[in-house]
Order: structure tokens, then C-alpha cells, then sequence
């Protein structure tokens, strides 16, 4: 990508192309970027010549997770306005249109919770998913109490949190997570080829079918996110938490035996 934005925007006729631009950080969400995807989907979701987003990543990573830096320093905004990542996940959650996903490289935290919120995921079969919560003191996020177990069956859920290992793409597509495997170098094409499909369908009908989807996804989704909240308040910051970000930086595994209960 040749700017410097956080997410970059383009246009494939009725497609609009969503591309996470933090490849230096691998993708990993500040709030910046959590805030420039939330108003390219507001955008994408106003546009009456929009049918379908496209959703990818640039260079190795589809998304990181959290920028984990941030995550330990305190933002303040004097804007009146809401930022980072409760916002963005509203607004992914309700988001009228298709929304296409394709996992270019590995996809940690929101860069698999994400997903399920997505209508298709294609992705690479280099690339590799990981829900790391439960390794950072932590629960997981996004609705995916909810949404994952839906999508992959409650012993897969329960597989993939517990434990916070990297899941392969083959069985990412053998548990329903993702729609497709492609190679890498088919990738963004294979997302184009079915992005079109859909793209060529009234716009009408898509926002309303759309509609009925989330009728039971999107409630699911906010129910379980305000009982994640309730769980993540009394987490993120403790023992478990700071041992994790700590680890992290020094570039080393987090010791949470000694830490009791």
C-alpha cells in the first residue's frame, strides 16, 4: 500500500475493497485503525452503489490482534466521541451489506473473531488462525462466546479458547470457520470471483436478506458481548493480564503458575 492510512479504501465496481494497512505491526488493531475501518464500513454501508465489502489484509498478516503496546497505555480523547474497538464491533456486528473476508496470512484475536461476523471467509492455505484470550488473562471477545460455538461446533469453540493454539486453515475449513481455501496467489481472486457474483444481485434484496441473517446473529452477538464485558472489567489489568503484556515484551512465556488462582 502507498499511504500512510491505517486502512485502505478501494473500489472494484460495486465491490468496495477494505484493507487493513499496518503491515510493519502486522495488522494489529490501534485505535486509529479500529476507527478507520469502523467509518470505511459506515461508508461502504451509506453508499447506494455498494453491494459487497471485501475484507483483507496487507502483507504477511491478516490481522494481528491487538496492538498490545497500545493496550497498556492510557488514551484519553477530549472529542466527545467514542474510539477503538467497542465501536468498531457495533458497527461490524450490524453491518447491513455481504461482507467477504479473506484471510491473507495469520489472524490472531479480533483477526479470527471477526470472522463469524463475516458472510463468507476465503482464506489462504498458508494462513493460520489463533485465539490467544485465555493466554493473555483474558476471555474471548466480539460475541464469540456466542457466535464461535454457532459457527464451529461447541467442542471446536471450546478446543480453540482453551487451549489459545494455532488452528491450520485446513482445519479452519473442516470445523466451518471458513468458507474456502485458495492459494495465496489465488486469493484476493477467488474473493473477487464470488464478490462480483454477489455484487451483480439487486442491492435491495441483498440489504434485505441481510436483514433476516441478522435477526439471529446480531442479537446473539450483543447478548454476549455485555456478558464478555462483565468478565473482560474484572480481567483485563489483572495479575494474569499484566503477566501476559509483560511476557510479551520481554520476548518471553508467561509464567502463570506462580500467580495462584
Amino acid at each position: 500500500m502507498s499511504t500512510d492510512s491505517p486502512v485502505e479504501i478501494t473500489n472494484r465496481g460495486r465491490v468496495r475493497v477494505i484493507t487493513l494497512n499496518r503491515p510493519d505491526q502486522l495488522n494489529a488493531f490501534n485505535d486509529a485503525q479500529y476507527d478507520a475501518f469502523r467509518h470505511a464500513l459506515n461508508d461502504a454501508a451509506a453508499d447506494k452503489g455498494v453491494a459487497v465489502a471485501v475484507v483483507t489484509g496487507c502483507g504477511r498478516a491478516f490481522c494481528a490482534g491487538q496492538d498490545l503496546t497500545e493496550m497498556a497505555t492510557a488514551r484519553d480523547y477530549d472529542d466527545g466521541e467514542r474510539h477503538g474497538f467497542e465501536p468498531f464491533i457495533e458497527t461490524l456486528e450490524a453491518f447491513p451489506k455481504p461482507i467477504i473476508a479473506a484471510v491473507n496470512g495469520l489472524g490472531v484475536g479480533i483477526g479470527l473473531t471477526m470472522l463469524p461476523h463475516c458472510d463468507l471467509v476465503l482464506m489462504a492455505e498458508e494462513a493460520r488462525l489463533r485465539a490467544p484470550f485465555v493466554a493473555l488473562g483474558m476471555v474471548v471477545e466480539a460475541g464469540n462466546s456466542a457466535l464461535l460455538p454457532q459457527t464451529v461446533g461447541g467442542a471446536n469453540a471450546a478446543h480453540a479458547l482453551y487451549t489459545a493454539d494455532w488452528i491450520s486453515a485446513e482445519k479452519c475449513k473442516e470445523i466451518g470457520l471458513v468458507w474456502k481455501l485458495t492459494s495465496l496467489s489465488d486469493l484476493m481472486d477467488e474473493a473477487f470471483a464470488v464478490a462480483d457474483q454477489i455484487a451483480a444481485q439487486p442491492i435491495a434484496s441483498l440489504i434485505a436478506t441481510k436483514a433476516l441473517l441478522l435477526d439471529v446473529r446480531a442479537e446473539a452477538s450483543k447478548a454476549a458481548r455485555a456478558r464478555e464485558r462483565v468478565h473482560l472489567s474484572k480481567l483485563v489489568g489483572g495479575p494474569a493480564n499484566l503477566e501476559a503484556i509483560a511476557a510479551f515484551k520481554e520476548k518471553r512465556a508467561p509464567d502463570f503458575a506462580k500467580l495462584g488462582e
